[in-house]
């Protein structure tokens, strides 16, 4: 499903002449094909929806720092097309879950998998990322159940 929306974002883009869009769908469809490629690699066919979601999050990541450091650095053109390519990658992504959304999942995954203390992290991290991929920021989580644990 994922694929065949990027695809179709991609020629519509085109259609419209929105060499903006056009270019930050091909950094997506670059994306996949190496996770793909990589998966393969370990004996799969493809890469899962959830692996793609998860790599478009670290897109989104990697934009947010480097406008950062060009607004730091006094170029606001670069930076701004950073965030035009958060805009376009956030399309193909779910709703993002709220903060107490997404405490509500991380307390149900640690009833769960009977997580007890911070040695039982990685469990709940493997199955928050298996079940809520692209929702959720890993990064915010991980303190969340910190906190929680």
């Amino acid at each position: 499903m994922l694929r065949e929306d990027l695809q179709t974002a991609l020629k519509e883009a085109m259609k419209n002449k929105d060499m903006a869009t056009v270019s930050a769908v091909r950094l997506i469809i670059a994306g996949l094909k190496e996770k793909d490629v990589t998966a393969r690699g370990a004996g799969k066919e493809c890469a899962t929806d959830a692996e793609l979601l998860s790599m478009m999050q670290t897109m989104i990541k990697q934009r947010t720092e480097s406008a950062k450091i060009y607004n730091e650095g006094n170029r606001p053109e670069l930076a701004a097309k950073e965030e035009a390519e958060i805009k376009v990658i956030e399309r193909f992504l779910p709703k993002q879950l709220s903060e107490e959304e997404t405490k509500t999942a991380i307390a149900a995954i640690i009833n769960k998998t009977g997580a007890q203390g911070m040695k039982d992290m990685g469990k709940v991290m493997a199955e928050l990322k298996a079940a809520y991929a692209g929702q959720i920021d890993m990064g915010k989580a991980s303190s969340l159940i910190k906190g929680m644990l």
